[in-house]
C-alpha cells in the first residue's frame, strides 16, 4: 500500500499513484516537480483535490486559482483545466467520482 508522503520526488513531469480504484470513485496522490508540461484537461468525472504540501496554480476555463496547503477545490466535469505553476516537490490527493461510463 503506498503513502501518502512520497520518498521520492519526480524531477520533472509529475507522478500518479493510485490509492485506490473502486467502482465509485478512484484516489491519487499526485507529486509534482517544478517542471511540468501545462496539459489541458477535459475530464469525463468530477475532480476534487486537495494539496497536502506545496503550492500550485490552475487554470480552470480560463481563470487562474492559487491552491495553498491544505486547500481544495472541486471540478466539475468537463471543467477545462490544467496545472500552470507548482512548487517542486507538492504533492495532493485528487478524488474521481461521477463517472459517465
Amino acid at each position: 500500500m503506498p503513502n501518502l508522503y512520497p520518498d521520492t520526488f519526480p524531477a520533472s513531469g509529475e507522478t500518479f499513484t493510485t490509492l485506490l480504484d473502486h467502482p465509485n470513485a478512484r484516489i491519487l496522490r499526485i507529486v509534482s516537480s517544478d517542471d511540468i508540461e501545462p496539459i489541458l484537461y477535459d475530464q469525463e468525472e468530477d475532480e476534487w483535490v486537495v494539496v497536502i504540501e506545496g503550492e500550485a496554480v490552475l487554470e480552470i476555463e480560463g481563470n487562474e486559482t492559487v491552491l495553498h496547503r491544505g486547500e481544495s477545490l472541486l471540478i466539475p466535469a468537463h471543467t477545462k483545466h490544467r496545472v500552470l505553476e507548482v512548487e517542486s516537490g507538492t504533492v495532493w490527493l485528487a478524488v474521481h467520482f461521477g463517472s459517465e461510463k
